[in-house]
C-alpha cells in the first residue's frame, strides 16, 4: 500500500517525533502506511485544510478531530 500523501510534510513526524524514530515508525505503520483515514491529522487536513491542523494533534486523537470539524 502507498504511504499517506501528507507524510513527507507532516509536522507531527518531522518535528514532534524527530527524536523518537522507533516510536515514529510504529505510528507511521499504523496511521500512514496504507489507509490514512484513521489518522486524526489526515482527516482534519482533508476536511478543513492543512492550516487548520493543530501542531499538537496526534494521529490517534480522532475524538478531538471530530470536535474540530463540528
Amino acid at each position: 500500500m502507498a504511504d499517506c500523501e501528507l507524510l513527507a510534510k507532516c509536522i507531527f513526524f518531522n518535528d514532534k517525533m524527530a527524536n523518537m524514530p522507533a516510536m515514529a515508525e510504529m505510528l507511521k505503520k499504523k496511521y500512514c502506511r496504507g489507509d490514512s483515514s484513521n489518522c486524526a491529522r489526515f482527516v482534519v487536513c482533508k476536511s478543513l485544510g492543512r492550516e487548520k491542523v493543530p501542531g499538537d494533534l496526534t494521529p490517534s486523537q480522532m475524538d478531538r478531530a471530530q470536535k474540530l470539524m463540528a
